[in-house]
Formats: C-alpha cells, structure tokens, sequence
C-alpha cells in the first residue's frame, strides 16, 4: 500500500486552498471510483481532500425555474427526487440504470462526472496505455476492443466514458459549475468532458485545483418528454453498449424540439447535433427518427470488434424517439 495524506474540508474554499497546498491532490466524495483506482494502483494521490461532508447536498429550485443540484447530493437521492422524476424523468432513469443500489447510495454527483474510463488497458498496470501513461500507446485499438468508441475516438485512445447520468444531463442541456483558484465559472456539460485527440490522460477541461460545486438543469420545456434506454449484456450493474437519453416534442404531427445524446459511442456523452438538425421541423415518424439517427451515426468508424454497436444505436434511437413521439 502506498501511503498518502488526508484532509477533511469543512466548505468548498477550504477544499480548493487545501489543493493547491497540496501536490498530487485528490478530491474525494463517494470514493466509488477513486478508491478502486487507487487499490488497483493506477491512481497514487498524495492527499486524499474528502469534501463529501461539505454543504453541497441540496437539490433545489432555480429563479427561472429550473434546478439546482449540489455535488454530493447522492445519486440515490438524486433519482428519487420528485422533481427529478416528474421534470427530468430521462436523468432519474439514468440513474437507476447506473449502478448497484448500493454504489447508488455512496456515489456524489460530482464524482459520477468524474468518473474515468473502466478500459481494461487503463486499469491493468501491466499494460501498456496512453490515458495512465502518455506515449505509451493504445493497445485496445487492435485489442479487446468489443465495448470501445465508434465516435471520436483518436489513435491515442478509443475508451468511452462510463457515466449514465452525464448522458442524460448532455441530453438536458445542463450546467456544471465549477469553484477554483480564479473563482466560479460555469461549463456547458456538453463541453465539460473531452475527446482524447493527443491528451487522451485529460478527461475533462476541469483546470487544477477546481472543484465541481452543483450541476444546473434548465426549466423543463412544456410540452417536452424525456427519457432513457440502455442496451447492455446483462439486464442490470453493467455499462452500457450503447444508451440513448432523448427529449421530444411534437405538436401537430411534426418535431418542434428535439435533444439526442448517446452513451456507450465515445470518449465523452456524444450530444447528436447532426440527429438533431434533422429531426427539428421534419415529420414525426419512424422514418425520419432512423434517418436521423444515421445521419448522426454516418461518421462513425467501428474498431475490428465493435462495429455492431452503429446499428444498434441506430435502432435504440429509433425506437427511443418513436416511444415519446406517442406519447405526445
């Protein structure tokens, strides 16, 4: 076991002060994530900074009617919320699709975000892999590949992002803030997590030392539907394949709104701008979903195993879409 240090801070500045004192910090809430890493040797922190007993478990409303939800609030918590449920029932579903319920009731908000990629390159020491140790190359490229990216990935690295909530949020147009040694901004979750390129060990454009705070959802557009589907070799405690968090709204038989996200494809939530340009003012029908949904899915280039996953993100969008088209 390597030793490290640990701090527990009392409020959110107090954590980011205790960061920069301390080199090869680490931010701790549930530990769901980090702790394994660290058991497996493939994070070493310095200083453990516990920041899940700070006063960030609050879910509550926003002046324009929105939500504001803090980054310890539990994901448990945070599905079960009737807000969430009757609001924003695609991040609730999400949720529930996540993880054991026993994760559920330890993992934060903020670290769920956080979370890195579970490549088994990446989480075997004895492997080769650019994300724990840059320029050492990507052996999942020609590897085991089967779960990996279709979309965006690099030749530094074809790992997707583990995370069901950050679909759903994607889907939602959410808000991550962020508090650190310049101060509070906020990033669109849609920007927060990055492609690899040629820093694939960079997950997210978080700069050093800052500290999510609240994730900000944006007031529920009337008339919209939400939800969730997750495609996956088990029927529950396994990542996704390929998940879809979709919202639609449909007045008169055509599309007025329309929000895609996809789960499973890439090295972040992929937010389907390109499904989303052809859905918005076209007919409400299966067609124009599968048409979309390729239109999206046209850039896609499958690894040696994976190439399964297009089609079936294909149709899981599909079907997604056509299910809240009826409802409405």
């Amino acid at each position: 076991m390597k030793p490290f240090g640990y701090l527990r801070a009392q409020s959110a500045a107090e954590a980011v002060d205790a960061f920069a004192a301390h080199p090869a910090a680490r931010y701790l809430g549930g530990g769901t994530n980090l702790v394994d890493l660290m058991k497996l040797g493939v994070e070493t922190p310095g200083t453990l900074i516990d920041v899940s007993r700070l006063p960030l478990g609050e879910v509550e409303d926003t002046e324009d009617g929105g939500l504001r939800i803090g980054a310890t609030v539990r994901n448990s918590d945070l599905a079960a919320h009737p807000a969430v449920r009757t609001r924003y029932p695609a991040l609730s579903q999400a949720l529930l699709a996540g993880a054991s319920g026993q994760l559920r009731n330890t993992a934060t908000t903020g670290g769920n975000l956080l979370q890195r990629t579970r490549c088994p390159y990446f989480q075997d020491t004895s492997k080769p892999c650019n994300k724990r140790e840059p320029g050492t190359g990507c052996p999942a490229r020609e590897g085991a590949n089967r779960d990996h990216a279709v979309l965006g990935h690099s030749a530094h690295c074809v790992a997707t992002h583990p995370s069901d909530m950050a679909v759903a949020l994607a889907a939602l147009d959410a808000t991550v803030r962020l508090l650190g040694p310049d101060g509070e901004r906020g990033v669109p979750l849609t920007d927060f997590h990055r492609l690899p390129g040629d820093r694939p060990e960079q997950d997210t454009v978080i700069r050093p030392g800052e500290l999510i705070t609240a994730v900000e959802l944006p007031k529920a557009p009337a008339g919209a539907h939400s939800t969730y589907r997750k495609a996956r070799d088990r029927a529950s405690y396994a990542f996704a394949l390929v998940s879809v968090a979709a919202l639609l709204e449909v007045r008169g038989g055509v599309v007025q709104r329309a929000a895609l996200a996809f789960g499973g494809l890439a090295h972040r939530p992929w937010r389907a701008r390109a499904a989303e340009d052809v859905l918005r003012g076209a007919p409400a029908t299966e067609d124009t979903f599968a048409r979309a949904a390729e239109a999206e899915l046209a850039a896609a280039e499958p690894l040696s195993e994976n190439a399964f996953k297009v089609a079936l993100a294909r149709n899981l969008a599909t079907a997604v879409l056509t299910e809240l088209a009826a409802r409405t």
